[in-house]
């Protein structure tokens, strides 16, 4: 699966909103330039994993949210994937899938 750095982009921008910070206090704080950070937020440009991650801490978010959407402190997190994967399967699958989440939902832990 290749990566869109539209979407990442979007997402870092979303969640610098969510925290009142303007482009320049973040690319302040890791020590980028202004027009850089937009060219990341527009997916322009990319992002190494290093500013990724001091990124992800200033903002509260983790990389796995940024790069494909999930975020595992999330309580549905899944949801998306298995509507996803769901949607690909045929119905003997699907019903497949379902058996089995639903024996696994009923066993006690």
């Amino acid at each position: 699966m290749a990566l869109d750095y539209t979407v990442i982009g979007s997402r870092i921008k979303q969640a610098r909103l969510a925290k009142n910070m303007t482009q320049e206090d973040l690319a302040d704080q890791i020590d980028i330039s202004v027009a850089f950070l937009s060219r990341v937020e527009r997916g322009n440009s990319h992002i190494n994993l290093k500013r990724l991650n001091q990124i992800c801490g200033l903002l509260d978010v983790s990389e796995g949210y940024v790069l494909n959407g999930a975020s595992s402190s999330s309580d549905n997190y899944l949801n998306h994937e298995f509507t996803e994967l769901l949607k690909v399967a045929s119905p003997a699958k699907q019903k497949l899938i379902y058996n089995v989440a639903k024996a696994i939902v009923e066993t006690e832990e």
